[in-house]
């Protein structure tokens, strides 16, 4: 049965109307709209469909036949190709072991276990959305005008006035500046700061994807020993004493769980005000600590201007969103200033306004007390279903780490629970040397929902013991 084909010529404009068949045919098939197989009118039907002479439709077709876009037969009639040379390429894996081959396994999904991504469950989903849909409509019947590259002012004070509260960071909506998400804004930190070729501490373990940032952006990495009072500060300042940069999570260790103890913060703050460091503030799972307020920010004990803070709404909202924050020392905000608005402009207004009327309004607030609720209870029932022989089991923030005996091979684990709707995070690939790297997994809270709990924990109990 022929393929049902809209395709609308101008026969006003100068292309030639068979140019406009193949380029509309050609988008059809490289954007999925015709699935390979899918069967064609005749060039016959086609011209009598459009009204064109059978000669135009017969060009195009053979132009199409030459970019080995479609196949004709006698038997089988003109069909879109098995493997368009588009498709094939847009569709080829990453090559195995790559970075993005383990950036894409990492942030698979939905699945049970999965860290990184709130439960969507207990999201106002209908509120947001109703509170978006009127800012996509303001944003429709605004004047077309370029926005403010550092974000919207609405925004910008909302975030300001959050964090005084939840992380005791005193700062002005102009030292804030909207980015796409975490990454961007270590992106924008690290265009700003202009420190390629100097030496950065990083967490070990720490954020691999952090890590694989500040490699591209040509920074020579020295790995930093994390304990239960956070990176080891005094560490790093014995084996790396000329870093320029300092990237911790000391909220929440990621992945370990603890918080950097105040001796370390002010340890690492006296030491980068004394060499002229900077350090930039993960601030991950903002004040989602679940026993207990959270720890106040590093940026707030900062007296020398040396923190920038990146704070995103990934694990509060969803990380669909792609929408993030920072918060600039005030030598530094111009030009940060300076680069969003060149080099890294924030999303568009309405997601930005939405945001703003949700925070504004106390649904945000609301939603983290809810959302810290949930997730202890989930977390208690998790622990409750790991027996004491599946090996070592710590809180890790916001996932439980399972301790696996050495040698033992996360990765594949975790590649065998796929099939089965789970999707913990191996701890090896934290670490930024396989020599050091220990094994572990990472079982996420806010994917743990309890109903599902017994079956996923005892699934996994087994995969692992096909293992150990």
């Amino acid at each position: 049965m022929d393929q049902p084909l809209k395709l609308e010529l101008d026969r006003s404009a100068k292309t030639p109307l068979a140019e406009q068949i193949r380029k509309g045919i050609s988008t059809a098939i490289e954007s999925g709209v015709l699935a390979p197989g899918a069967r064609l009118p005749s060039w016959l039907d086609l011209a009598a469909q459009l009204g064109v002479a059978r000669g135009t439709v017969r060009t195009a077709y053979e132009k199409l036949l030459a970019a080995q876009l479609i196949v004709a037969s006698r038997a089988a009639g003109t069909r879109v190709a098995d493997q368009p040379a588009a498709t094939a390429r847009f569709e080829e894996p990453p090559d195995p072991g790559s970075f993005m081959q383990q950036y894409l396994e990492m942030t698979a999904g939905p699945a049970i276990f999965q860290m990184g991504v709130p439960a969507q469950e207990i999201f106002p989903a209908t509120l947001f959305a109703r509170i978006r849909s009127q800012a996509v409509r303001a944003e429709s019947s605004a004047p077309a005008i370029y926005p403010d590259p550092r974000g919207e002012l609405e925004l910008r004070r909302e975030i300001a006035a959050y964090l005084a509260v939840a992380r005791r960071i005193e700062c002005s909506p102009s030292e804030v500046i909207i980015t796409g998400g975490y990454a961007n804004g270590l992106g924008l930190a690290l265009r700003v700061l202009g420190l390629e070729g100097r030496k950065a501490w990083v967490e070990d373990p720490g954020f691999p994807f952090s890590r694989r940032g500040l490699e591209l952006a040509r920074l020579s990495l020295a790995p930093i020993p994390v304990d239960q009072d956070g990176i080891d500060v005094d560490h790093g300042i014995r084996h790396a004493p000329d870093a320029a940069l300092v990237v911790v999570t000391p909220g929440q260790q990621a992945p370990l769980g603890p918080a950097l103890s105040l001796a370390r913060r002010l340890r690492l703050l006296d030491w980068a005000a004394q060499t002229d460091a900077w350090v930039i503030e993960d601030d991950y799972l903002s004040e989602l600590q679940l026993d207990g307020r959270a720890a106040p920010a590093l940026a707030s004990l900062d007296r020398a201007g040396r923190v920038i803070h990146i704070g995103s709404f990934s694990k509060t909202i969803s990380p669909a969103l792609r929408l993030g924050f920072l918060v600039a020392p005030p030598a530094l905000a111009p030009r940060f200033a300076e680069v969003a608005a060149c080099l890294a402009p924030p999303p568009g207004p309405a997601v930005q306004l939405a945001t703003a009327e949700f925070m504004r309004e106390g649904h945000y607030m609301r939603h983290l007390r809810r959302t810290k609720r949930v997730y202890a209870a989930q977390r208690d029932a998790l622990l409750k279903c790991l027996p004491p022989a599946a090996g070592e089991v710590t809180v890790a923030g916001l996932a439980v780490l399972l301790r696996l005996p050495d040698g033992a091979p996360d990765l594949a684990i975790v590649r065998e629970t796929g099939p089965f709707g789970m999707a913990p995070a191996p701890l090896s690939v934290w670490y930024a040397s396989p020599a050091s790297a220990q094994s572990g997994l990472l079982l996420g809270l806010a994917t743990a929902p309890q109903r599902q709990l017994a079956r996923s924990c005892d699934r996994l109990l087994g995969i692992i013991g096909r293992f150990t």
